[in-house]
Parts: structure tokens; sequence; C-alpha cells
């Protein structure tokens, strides 16, 4: 699992912008195996996404609704079921839930988010520590992947998460990467400059505009002025991780770009196409590294014959905007951000070049899992298993529709709550709650004294970044055949009665089924 990973940044979906950065190791699952061309997430959002992978729950019955504080770690994890099955299970890399890993043999995992550049890892010998180590986070990972592959019991089966993570913001390269798409220029996604005409207050009150958020020092580099001083000082906090080595190779390279960049003295469109492109420099540099990694792991699964009794599977925690509503970042319920890459490689069962377009969910991951542990899924677990899907069939029983649901404001890119139903076709959106720091007394941990969200909460509201804005309670309708960009909000418009009845008794029912209780 990568971090942030856009499915229109892997060349087996056959993106324009994936065609000029390709990801050949990557595809190869695909090749080798099963392209989902449906799958979705229930909340886009990085802990809450993986607590959703973890248990196979919704994020209300996981209890993480937020990024920063929430899981109930008295729920069952698949790990643990794994476990207990006589699987040997491992975690490596980005665990960014609040709670130690449980159900897993070796774990290795970051502090938070972790760095690109000498990370800090925790793990069983660390003595509740979290110990630096010299190199680049995505090398590091592979390395202890492969350790933990090379020093397993062979006389068990295993289990092994590897989670990078790449490419998340604030995207820095591996040295040897540095500027490698510098002559490439990306192609600008139709829906660039979309104005959120038909749609509601929560499209125009985002954070997450590449031209009006992403930052010059943060994101790309460049100049300190208008910077916040909390993301000002995580930029800062990368460089000063470095060696000496390191931190050469990315002030050479990044110098050159600030001194271009105070030459040409971008304004306007200009502008906003220069951070486009400098942005997505960078985020595909970034993946290349998961690629290579990708690639050492799968000729390592050849060259211990492991390949054939092995399910591979490659996913990101969410999707991601390319520049597309002129966005960065996840959050909405809209496509870019709730449709997330699903790759798997499995030569006993999925025939090479397979494509799935059956909407799945990655509550469904855990159940999966189980399933091919010859284990017992839990009563409480939600999601089912894609172990039909693999034969090229789809069930008769199988969901009709997804439900999704994002808790996280305010907060970052203050994104409205929202929750909502998606089916094949058509997609019906709720936006609600109370705006502004008014929204703090709805959320638990941010009224909470000396929690992570109480005190982001206090920086937000204090700094401004938290703005009045309204109470909203608004509904908007997609017709996903006619309108895949979700440019034309339709709800309420003549004609579209008979179809709106049905997707509010879907989401009714979803609420009442899941006994969901906010929205």
């Amino acid at each position: 699992m990568s971090d942030d990973h856009a499915y229109q940044a892997i060349s087996a979906y056959d993106h324009p912008i994936s065609r000029l950065a390709p990801t050949p190791h990557i595809d190869r699952i695909a090749n080798e195996g099963m392209r989902f061309d449906n799958a979705f997430v229930e909340n886009s959002l990085s802990s809450p996404s993986r607590a959703c992978t973890i248990t196979g729950l919704y994020s209300h019955q996981n209890g993480q609704r937020m990024l920063l504080e929430g899981i109930d770690s008295t729920r069952t994890f698949f790990s643990e079921v794994l476990q207990q099955a006589g699987y040997q299970t491992g975690m490596i890399g980005k665990w960014h839930l609040m709670c130690t890993p449980k159900g897993f043999d070796y774990y290795h995992v970051f502090w938070d988010q972790g760095t690109y550049y000498n990370p800090q890892f925790l793990g069983q010998d660390s003595h509740g520590k979290y110990i630096r180590e010299e190199g680049y986070a995505t090398e590091l990972i592979t390395q202890h992947a492969i350790e933990f592959l090379d020093n397993r019991d062979k006389e068990k089966p295993f289990c092994l998460m590897v989670h990078h993570k790449a490419p998340h913001r604030s995207w820095f390269p591996a040295t040897q990467h540095l500027g490698m798409y510098d002559n490439v220029t990306f192609p600008i996604p139709e829906t660039m400059w979309d104005d959120y005409a038909t749609r509601g207050s929560a499209a125009h009150t985002q954070k997450m505009e590449i031209g009006e958020d992403m930052e010059l020092v943060l994101d790309l580099k460049v100049d300190s002025v208008g910077a916040g001083p909390v993301n000002y000082a995580r930029t800062i906090a990368e460089y000063g991780r470095m060696n000496a080595e390191q931190k050469a190779a990315n002030e050479a390279y990044f110098g050159k770009r600030y001194n271009q960049f105070q030459e040409d003295k971008l304004t306007g469109r200009a502008l906003v196409e220069w951070k486009y492109q400098t942005y997505l420099r960078d985020y595909l540099s970034v993946i290349h590294s998961v690629d290579e990694s990708v690639g050492e792991i799968l000729d390592y699964l050849d060259r211990n014959g492991l390949a054939e009794n092995t399910i591979v599977v490659y996913t990101s925690d969410q999707g991601f905007y390319m520049g597309e509503h002129g966005w960065f970042d996840k959050r909405f319920m809209y496509e870019e951000s709730m449709h997330t890459p699903l790759l798997i490689r499995y030569p006993r069962e999925i025939k090479p070049h397979s494509v799935c377009t059956t909407m799945v969910q990655n509550i469904d991951y855990a159940p999966t899992f189980i399933d091919y542990a010859h284990a017992k899924k839990p009563k409480e677990m939600t999601g089912l298993s894609l172990a039909p899907l693999f034969q090229g069939k789809e069930p008769k029983n199988w969901r009709k529709s997804l439900y999704y649901h994002y808790y996280d404001y305010p907060s970052w890119h203050v994104t409205r709550k929202h929750d909502g139903v998606r089916t094949d076709r058509y997609k019906l959106i709720h936006f609600y709650g109370k705006g502004g720091t008014r929204a703090q007394q709805e959320n638990q941990y941010q009224n909470t004294p000396g929690t992570r969200e109480y005190n982001s909460f206090q920086w937000m509201s204090r700094s401004g970044y938290i703005e009045n804005d309204p109470d909203i309670n608004y509904m908007e309708l997609y017709d996903l055949k006619n309108d895949p960009n979700e440019l034309h909000n339709i709800y309420g418009q003549p004609g579209t009665e008979k179809i709106t009845r049905k997707l509010q008794k879907l989401l009714d029912g979803y609420r009442k089924q899941l006994n969901i209780d906010e929205y």
C-alpha cells in the first residue's frame, strides 16, 4: 500500500499522465493478474482508510472517523485472525493508527507519517523508542521487507504488509531521482479550471486548490513568502533530517528551481500551471522509487519460488487529485479521491490481464485475506471477500451500491462533512454540519484537551485557517454515465425525481442498517 497514489499515476490504468511516467513494475501485477477498475474507499483519508482496511469495518464502526485519533483497538484486526490461523505476520512502514500494531509477529513502523529522509522506526526490539535510520524511506521499507522474507519461518505461511509513505505530501524524491521528469510536460486536466458553478458551498470553501492552497515552501520548495509557520517548519524539518550528502543534492536541485522561479516572476494562470507541472514532477519522481520497490519484491518472490502461491496486492489508502477541478489532495466523495487503485496477482486463480469492473471497497480486503487463510471471518466484519471475483464472475448477490462517509471537519483542507451513495451510474451526496469553529462541538477528540485533534484544531483556529463557513445541509446528484467528470449537479432538476427517490431510499437504508449516528 502506498499513500495518496492516484490511479491516474499507474500506467496499468492508461491515464495520459501515467503514459508519460510509466510504472512498469506495478503494472506487472496487473499484467500477470487482475486490474480492478471500480475500487473505492469508504472514507478518503489516510488513517480512517487504513482502519477500514485492517478491520473490514466502516469508519463509524471501527472508531477512526477523523485523521489523528479514534480507532477502537479492541476491534479485531485481520492480522490477528491470520496469526491465529498459523500465519507469520509482518507490518513495515506507515502504520499511522494511534495504537500499537497488533496481530503481528514482526513490525517495523514509522513515527506518525514518517519522513522521506532518515526516518524513525519503532519495532519490538527498539524498547518503545523510535530509532533513526539512515537512508531514503522507500528504500529502507523495501530493505526491511526483504529481511522479513529472508528471516521468516519457512515452515509457516506468511502475510506481509509493506506500507510506503510515498507519495504523500510534500513529495521529496530520492536524490538519484531529483528532476527526472523536468523535461516532461504533463497534460492539463480538462476540468482544471472548473468554477464549481452547479455545486454547493463545500466545493467553494475547500482549501485544496493548486492555485490558492498549494504552498511554495511546503509543496514546491521555492519561497518562504506567505508560508504558514507549521508548514514552513515541516519543510525545514525534512531538510534538517538530511545528512550532508543528501542535503547537498537537494539544496543544489531545489536551489536551481528557486533561482529560476525568482527570475520568471510568474502570475495568474501561468503560475498555476507552473505549480501543477512542478507538483506532478516531484510526485511522480517519488512514485518511481515505489515502483522500483515493487519490482525488487516481485523479483524476490520469483527467485525464491514463491510467486505461484503468493497473493500480491497493490493499492493506495485512497485516490488523489492530479489537478482535476483545480485540486490536489483527496477527501471528497467525487471520483478522483473515492476511486483507488487496486491490482491483485494470484497465478493459481487469476488469469493474466484480467479486468474486474465490479464495485469493490477497501472494507473488503480484510475478509478476502481471512478467506484465503481458511479462517473464520468475525461476524462483525462488514466487508465482502473478493475471492469470487478472481474467477471473473460477479456473484448474483453482490452489492449494487456503495456507502461513503467523510467526517474530518473542521480540519486540514476544510473539506465539509458528507455522506452518500454510489451506484454503477449515479451518485447522491449529502453535505451537512455546522460551519467554521462551531463544528468543533460535533467532534469528540477536538473537544478533548491533550489530544492531537484538540491541539491541531486550536492551532488552525488561532491562525485563522478555519474560516466562518456557513452551516450546511444540501444534496448533490451526478449522472456518471453522461457526466463522468461530475461537473453538473442535477439534484432537483426536472426529470430526476425518480432516480433521486431511489438513491435517497438506498442512502436511508445504509444509515439505518449500519446505525449511522451522524448525517
